[in-house]
């Protein structure tokens, strides 16, 4: 075999290789459509309901600390956002944690 026939097959092997990573992928992608689906749809619940609670908590805590201790400011709104930061603080963590889950299974489905 001269030069030139070996830089030919060597293109070709890692042509085929590139081919055959691609293909994998996507066969695991077509494997894990409907997981993929059901868990972002159950993740945007998660994130609703981790900011919605602690946001209409703070907020009916605001409203009746405000009708049984009236005062020159507003517990209802004060808490109101304290609730919807820490309800986006709950969001981000839970973000997170299934970031770093999906990423895990990633590399260990490798």
């Amino acid at each position: 075999m001269n030069d030139e026939q070996k830089d030919k097959h060597a293109a070709e092997s890692k042509f085929g290789r590139q081919v055959g990573e691609m293909a994998a992928l996507k066969l695991k992608a077509q494997r894990h459509t409907t997981q993929t689906v059901w868990t972002g749809l159950g993740m945007m619940g998660l994130v609703g309901w981790s900011v919605a609670v602690p946001t209409l908590l703070g907020a009916a805590l605001g409203i009746w600390i405000d009708k049984h201790y009236p005062g020159s400011h507003s517990w209802t709104l004060a808490l109101l956002v304290m609730g919807l930061c820490l309800g986006c603080v709950n969001a981000w963590h839970w973000v997170a944690k299934e970031d770093k889950e999906i990423h895990r299974e990633g590399d260990d489905n490798d």
